[in-house]
């Protein structure tokens, strides 16, 4: 029988403020232009969100190695799909507007 770690209400707390914070970060982000950064600078913000709800929220700093596996391995093949996705995009040749 295995014993479940459970998080304490300050660690919750204190996630959720860098949630907030970091969506109050978005919001000032977008409404400054960055030049050739703003994709970056966003995805960057995401990215950070992403990881403190998948770590904490979902309990994967504290689940068994096998977790963690299944976890790197599923954003693995979501970068396999995406960078599949964006080969075709890019190699294809754009049509130009009929009649020029």
């Amino acid at each position: 029988m295995s014993t479940a770690h459970i998080g304490t209400v300050r660690l919750y707390v204190t996630v959720f403020a860098a949630l907030l914070f970091f969506t109050l970060i978005t919001v000032w982000v977008a409404g400054h232009d960055f030049g050739w950064l703003n994709t970056p600078v966003a995805l960057g913000i995401a990215v950070t969100k992403a990881s403190l709800v998948v770590i904490f929220f979902m309990g994967v700093r504290y689940n068994t190695p096998l977790t963690k596996v299944v976890v790197i391995a599923g954003f693995f093949w979501l970068f396999i799909l995406f960078g599949l996705g964006m080969m075709d995009y890019v190699s294809r040749p754009w049509l130009g507007v009929p009649g020029r």
